[in-house]
């Protein structure tokens, strides 16, 4: 806990950083020792020069005790990046953050993430297939992962939070929840997934805190997503951030003749894998996806998979209507020509069976 301490009074020096406090700890050995070193001594370590040197110096307990009785107000804890809890992914990244401040709960399986990231200002295209890949990715157990401001942010988190887990990213403080109308979404988020930031409590949202979010977004996830987003767009800072840490890169096509569509047509031209659907995205990280993939080997070994010999033929009929982008019920009971009704009993036999999936608002699914 000590340490813990100590690290967090470090991460008050915003342009300390994960590499040069590497420099510092080779001297020192420990945080402790670091923060009661002369400023001449600081300044001497490789990279760390006159000016950051002073800012340790200054540093003062009372700031410590501030931030502890606020963490502790708001129901925050913090992480270190020597913590074993600390998010994997993250700590593989070039340059995680020396902390991280979580309001919610992280979990291992939060290894198994992607990042939809996009557009502020989105058309109602961009808002309803972010919202569908969001939620089926997380119907999936893949946290979902994105930064909470408006738009393409706000479509990810709220179409996670119909069916499984996400993650919010500030550039903030977690005092100073940005935008101001999201509030009530980060309470919401918290009780399935948790919102964090590396900056200290009371840091409000400037602008250039903004590029050293992306990073976070990017370094907790195993590919990044754009979905709209403009010649100049922050979601492709994210991007570019995920091709330097060799994370997959994926793109929703736009309309040609759109703003926001631009940097996600130019990303697919460039390369960028082009996403339809949430298995677009699955097939390019099966490799890392951990939870996903054992949780699939022990749902084969507790039900095994029916063949289609077995089923009747009403039954095969529904089998053949469905696929991987979720169906509403009433529109099956459309394409079959059979009562609603019918339709439900015929869906319940084939999930018992384990060949499709139920989601969130009576929409099913191919396994």
């Amino acid at each position: 806990m000590a340490h813990l301490e100590d690290y967090i009074l470090l991460n008050m020096v915003d342009s300390l950083g994960f590499k040069k406090l590497e420099s510092l700890l080779k001297f020192y050995t420990e945080p402790s020792r670091i923060l009661n070193a002369p400023k001449e001594k600081l300044a001497a370590i490789e990279g760390v020069g006159d000016v950051i040197a002073g800012k340790i110096a200054a540093l003062k307990r009372k700031e410590l005790d501030r931030e502890l009785k606020l963490m502790e107000k708001r129901g925050v804890y913090a992480i270190s990046v020597f913590d074993a809890n600390y998010p994997q992914n993250l700590k593989n990244s070039y340059s995680p953050p020396i902390v991280i401040y979580v309001r919610g709960g992280i979990k291992p399986e939060d290894a198994d993430a992607v990042a939809l990231v996009g557009s502020r200002m989105p058309s109602h295209y961009g808002i309803a297939t972010c919202e569908r890949l969001s939620s089926d990715l997380a119907s999936r157990g893949i946290t979902v992962v994105s930064g909470m401001a408006r738009g393409i942010d706000t479509a990810a988190h709220t179409g996670a939070l119909r069916s499984g887990r996400t993650i919010a990213v500030l550039g903030s403080g977690l005092n100073q929840v940005y935008p101001p109308e999201n509030k009530k979404l980060a309470d919401e988020i918290c009780g399935k997934g948790a919102v964090i930031s590396e900056f200290p409590m009371d840091t409000p949202p400037n602008r250039f805190n903004f590029p050293r979010r992306n990073r976070v977004i990017s370094g907790l996830s195993l590919g990044v997503i754009v979905i709209e987003a403009g010649k100049n767009s922050g979601a492709l800072i994210t991007a570019n951030f995920a091709l330097e840490e060799n994370r997959e890169v994926f793109a929703v096509p736009g309309r040609i003749d759109s703003k926001v569509s631009t940097g996600t047509n130019s990303l697919i031209k460039e390369g960028a894998k082009l996403v339809e659907r949430a298995e677009d995205i699955i097939e390019e990280i099966q490799s890392g996806l951990k939870y996903y993939n054992e949780g699939k080997e022990k749902a084969k070994e507790k039900s095994p998979v029916a063949s289609d010999e077995n089923l009747t033929e009403e039954e095969k009929m529904m089998k053949n209507l469905l696929g991987y982008d979720p169906i509403y019920i009433d529109e099956l009971a459309q394409k079959s020509n059979i009562s609603v009704d019918r339709v439900a009993s015929l869906l319940v036999k084939l999930e018992i069976k384990n060949l499709i999936k139920e989601l969130p608002g009576k929409n099913f699914i191919l396994k």
